[in-house]
């Protein structure tokens, strides 16, 4: 009884509202991580995108002459105008390179590079990754994958990137596999590195999630995963069978 009543007692000292307050200070975290979830992602996305824009508009503030800088007229600053320089100069060095000017201006430069020696390789190679990412043709980071790896039923995601061709196919034919693909394993959380492996297709599976879903979860860890594509109904038939 003597714990009984100091119980009462200590509820009587808190007062009748303690519950309120347990309650208003519960609702007051939620709101705060509400608003940390709403604010933060789009927060972050701006600032990345700013200090794309800043960075962009240097490098064209540096390479302009300084008669030609907005600051030299305006009372302000124009952020973004160098961003839009580099757009309005990158079209227009596509449309020269279309024309038949352009395009014998760019195999003579094409031909100045490839003769020398350690220039050469980096254009090529440059070159050739551009190509096969920018063009619309490509299969280059459209198929998400499984794949077992670095272990024996230890799988992760991964990328096709290719099929192996040339020497690399050649020298995988003697190991009883006809179909090889070239497999790009990201780390996470940063997926611009990672491992090129080749495997035989038969051993790859293919996932119907795209490559913005794959990416999200390399880079998350694996706290973002897409949802379930599979609808209810079928989940409700596949439990009562």
């Amino acid at each position: 009884m003597a714990k009984q009543d100091g119980g009462g007692e200590a509820q009587q000292r808190r007062g009748p509202f303690s519950s309120f307050h347990l309650t208003l200070g519960a609702r007051l975290k939620a709101y705060l991580l509400t608003g940390i979830l709403v604010t933060a992602p789009i927060s972050i996305t701006l600032y990345l995108a700013w200090l794309v824009i800043d960075w962009v508009d240097g490098l064209v503030n540096n390479l302009l002459p300084a008669q030609y800088h907005p600051d030299q007229y305006l009372p302000f600053t124009l952020p973004g105008l160098g961003l839009l320089i580099m757009l309005a100069f990158l079209i227009l060095v596509g449309m020269g390179s279309a024309g038949f000017v352009g395009a014998l201006l760019v195999r003579l430069g094409e031909g100045v590079v490839g003769r020398m020696p350690v220039m050469r390789g980096i254009y090529s190679a440059t070159k050739q990754i551009f190509e096969t990412v920018l063009t619309q043709q490509s299969d280059a980071f459209r198929e998400v994958v499984l794949v077992e790896y670095p272990r024996k039923d230890a799988w992760c995601i991964a990328f096709v990137t290719g099929a192996t061709k040339g020497q690399l196919r050649q020298s995988l034919l003697g190991a009883g596999y006809d179909d090889w693909v070239n497999v790009f394993v990201p780390t996470t959380p940063n997926p611009t590195s990672g491992y090129l492996i080749f495997v035989p297709r038969s051993d790859v599976r293919p996932l119907s999630m795209s490559v913005e879903d794959g990416l999200k979860a390399v880079v998350s860890g694996g706290i973002v995963m897409p949802s379930d594509d599979v609808p209810p109904a079928a989940d409700t038939k596949s439990s009562s069978a």
